[in-house]
């Protein structure tokens, strides 16, 4: 196009910041601008409507219709750019500089137009822990701000660090590059106080930009509800942004926040309330039709940036719908384990218990310090990365027990260090199987750094121990964390406000051994994910087994949730529309009760699914009623058929077995509860309706799967029934500490899968889809039942991912039966089968709820 017409392209974009796309036009008509001239300006701006609607990343669900106004940055811009130069001299790529302009330019296109007579728009941005939600919603409101939204409110939590740490961040990065342009009502070390003149703020005569960073404080909040309304006269033309960031956290069915945020929007004409969280399941269980905060316009779905540190990086997850287990990554070695045993030595055993509570180091609380100072002198050899260098220690939310941690740490600091600088050979010699022992099992080379041998870190130690800070950082505490002045070493203990929002910098190592009840308490707990440029190899968590084990689940929780806004986005579906399958947990609400008042139950169905068992106890009796179980399948269905003597290489195949001889088999067959989708009453459930509605699932085959023969080596052998022996199979267990229950993760290969199909047609690997698809082909209403039998002392395998999560030995008491289903896809009339949202006791469960009690304090 020619620079003329660009030139009245830019036109009609500086009238659309002043109404809408048609009226400017309407108003280019008037002008006299030819027709042909409008007709080229409107088809083009259609093209970048449409390019923004239909960018990719990040994907979205929007309401039906929802008009896309806005189509991108434009060079009289002043907020954006200024941020973006701002985020590039601080060492942005330019690739993640495109990513944060085109997710923001999303959701700023999902507003609504600033000149729109009123509106009240409602959305939700959903990000990961501790991945940049910050930048993306101050990018959102520079973007804001230059196309003609005045008024900017920023909810920042419940706690004064987070308000603070949000606060000095907007002052950074959209203030000071304009100062000019921009009033605050608030500041880094004073929350919102009223101002006399609203005037001089609000109105329509100001052309410059009002932010406020408030808490959600009940008396915050009503001052700044009362102010607003003494200035009702100017918020007719005064578009307002509202930001909340951690949407989750006292904005949902809280009594006092609650019914406060909806009194501010409902003062404001034009608002558009933005929640931002990375945790949004109780944002997502709101009644929709309720008169609420429910995201009734759009939710957009923020990709996981480049080296970001998640749960599934760190925890690993569960295999999901159609994937391979085979393709599922374990997590790294990261996770170090808290016995038990010293649970109660570090943390109250009862809120009765925590006033004059002293905490004991205990071993794993020893070394986990000891290789905080180790990653910390590596660090500072590097030179690389974050200045900082973080320890959090969080046991408990109360107070008195993280001051009860300041002594004894301090202690164990002064004596290594004293230790150190009298070159101690014990302590040194400790301190070097440590480190070896640690950078082997994480080689520095799978990141790209530098492998710092020991004796290098030697001459540091002291020097770090000496700069260590022993920190207490909760709402009572004088001496709080503070990145602004040098760089920081510290050990801080602490409960809340250490675990919401609040980034702490160069966080190295993790002791976690607090216990709560929600799937999003838990998660925003984790404040180890995030970014670690220049130390990706070091970081540590120490956590009890239950505990890593409740992340795990919850990692394979969260992407299925990412999964599902994908597939609502691609299906068409709407906010209203939008409902997020959540698995259930034995020890884990999905939310807080109160926030689940209009959770309904969720509908699942096997068909067109692989189901198989991971989890095992390990004890005798358990493994026996399995075994005979198992026995009393296969000697049934050896009478109703024969073996099917085209499968060799040792395994066993059995076709057309009854149906009820499965069904009984699988209310036989003990399955560990944490095994979600391995559920007796479930698969029963779902076979009957099945049948009764297509008539499909009442024949199956059973397959008897045998080990490899393998080199030098003669497996053992484990009789099912007369003629029915097969070689017994080797699943070692993941590292864990509990003896009773293993986790083996992959039971079942895709040659398995298909074990009872000819696959003789199939070119190259064998995938899953071609299975579901050959399934579909030559055996469309019947389902496999396969069986494994698990040599009880099956050992690890020597593997070349070294930082992979380390496998031990099974060590059951017997030989342990393993299960796999495979369903064929479902028919239009195939059934579906309940998943209740709670079904849980949590009666023996030691547990903290999250701590609101910042929302009752006096704001200071």
């Amino acid at each position: 196009m020619t620079d003329k017409f660009d030139q009245q392209y830019a036109t009609f974009l500086d009238l659309v910041d002043t109404g809408t796309p048609e009226s400017a036009l309407k108003r280019m008509e008037l002008v006299g601008a030819p027709e042909d001239l409008l007709q080229q300006i409107a088809e083009r701006h259609e093209q970048e409507t449409i390019r923004v609607r239909e960018r990719e990343e990040p994907r979205s669900v929007v309401v039906d219709n929802r008009l896309t106004w806005y189509t991108g940055p434009r060079p009289k811009d002043r907020c954006w750019p200024a941020l973006e130069d701002l985020l590039r001299d601080s060492g942005w790529s330019d690739k993640s500089l495109e990513d944060l302009d085109g997710a923001s330019t999303k959701v700023v296109s999902l507003l609504s137009h600033p000149r729109e007579r009123t509106f009240s728009t409602k959305g939700l941005v959903v990000g990961y822990v501790q991945s940049g939600k910050t930048t993306n919603f101050t990018a959102v409101a520079a973007k804001a701000a230059d196309r003609g939204y005045k008024l900017f409110i920023v909810l920042a939590g419940i706690h004064n660090g987070l308000r603070r740490q949000t606060q000095l961040r907007l002052v950074e990065q959209l203030v000071k590059p304009n100062p000019s342009r921009w009033h605050q009502l608030t500041d880094p070390d004073k929350d919102f106080t009223p101002p006399a003149n609203a005037a001089s703020y609000l109105a329509d005569s100001s052309k410059q930009y009002v932010l406020c960073v408030i808490k959600k404080n009940p008396r915050v909040l009503e001052k700044f509800s009362a102010w607003l309304e003494t200035a009702s006269e100017y918020l007719a033309d005064c578009p307002a942004l509202i930001i909340d960031d951690e949407a989750d956290q006292a904005t949902v069915a809280t009594e006092t926040i609650n019914p406060l945020i909806i009194e501010i929007l409902g003062r404001l004409p034009k608002s558009a309330y933005v929640g931002y969280t990375a945790t949004p399941f109780a944002n997502l269980l709101i009644d929709p039709s309720a008169q609420n905060l429910y995201p009734e316009h759009f939710i957009v779905n923020l990709p996981k940036p480049q080296g970001h540190f998640g749960t599934e990086v760190l925890f690993g997850r569960d295999v999901m719908d159609g994937e391979d287990p085979e393709d599922v990554f374990d997590g790294y070695d990261m996770i170090r384990e808290v016995p038990d045993s010293e649970v109660d030595l570090v943390r109250p055993s009862s809120r009765a218990d925590a006033d004059g509570f002293h905490p004991i180091i205990t071993e794993s609380l020893r070394t986990a310090i000891r290789y905080f100072w180790l990653s910390t002198a590596a660090r500072r050899i590097r030179k690389t990365g974050n200045p900082h260098s973080t320890m959090l220690v969080h046991t408990s939310v109360n107070t008195a027990v993280h001051n009860s941690f300041e002594r004894p740490l301090a202690k164990l600091r002064d004596e290594n260090e004293t230790l150190l600088r009298g070159g101690d050979t014990r302590l040194l010699d400790e301190l070097r199987e440590l480190w070896e022992k640690e950078t082997s099992r994480v080689p520095a080379e799978l990141f790209g750094e530098q492998q710092v041998p020991f004796d290098e870190l030697v001459p540091l130690l002291p020097g770090v121990l000496h700069d260590c800070r022993i920190i207490m950082d909760n709402s009572g505490s004088k001496d709080r964390l503070d990145y602004e002045n040098g760089s920081v070493v510290a050990i801080a203990v602490g409960g809340n406000t250490l675990s919401r929002g609040l980034t702490l910098e160069g966080l190295t190592v993790s002791f976690f051994v607090r216990s709560v009840s929600a799937y999003d308490t838990l998660l925003q707990m984790g404040r180890w994910f995030g970014f670690r440029n220049g130390y990706a190899d070091l970081p540590r968590i120490w956590m009890t087994d239950e505990l890593r084990d409740w992340f795990r689940h919850i990692a394979t929780v969260e992407s299925e949730m990412r999964r599902d806004i994908d597939v609502y986005m691609v299906e068409d579906k709407t906010p209203t529309t939008f409902a997020v399958r959540l698995r259930t947990h034995p020890s884990l609400r999905v939310t807080a009760a109160a926030k689940m008042t209009n959770a309904v139950p969720s509908a699942s169905a096997y068909g067109g699914k692989r189901v198989q068992t991971r989890y095992f106890h390990t004890d005798h009796e358990w493994l026996a009623t399995n075994q005979a179980a198992a026995r009393k399948l296969v000697e049934k269905a050896a009478l109703e058929a024969g073996p099917d003597t085209s499968v060799t290489d040792g395994n066993h195949l059995v076709r057309g077995v009854p149906h009820d001889l499965v069904t009984d088999f699988l209310r036989e067959y003990q399955f560990d509860a944490r095994s979600q989708e391995c559920d007796s009453k479930l698969l029963t459930e779902y076979i009957a309706k099945r049948i009764g509605k297509s008539g499909a699932l009442r024949r199956w085959n059973i397959a008897l799967i045998g080990g490899s023969a393998g080199k030098g080596s003669t497996p053992k052998a484990f009789t099912f029934a007369d003629h029915f022996t097969v070689r017994m199979v080797t699943r070692s267990a993941l590292e864990g500490d509990d003896p009773t229950s293993v986790d083996i993760k992959t039971l079942m290969s895709r040659r398995d899968a298909a074990i009872d199909l000819d696959t003789s047609s199939v070119r190259g690997e064998l995938t899953e889809q071609m299975i579901f698809a050959l399934r579909l082909q030559q055996s469309p209403e019947t389902a496999l039942l396969a069986l494994y039998a698990i040599d009880k002392d099956s050992q690890p395998k020597e593997s070349k991912a070294e930082a992979r999560v380390p496998r031990r030995a099974l060590n059951a008491a017997a030989d342990v039966i393993g299960v796999g289903l495979v369903f064929p896809a479902p028919s239009s009339t195939d059934s579906t089968v309940e998943w209740q949202y709670v079904a849980t006791n949590l009666s023996k469960v030691r547990i903290e709820e999250e701590d609101l009690s910042a929302l009752d304090a006096v704001d200071d």
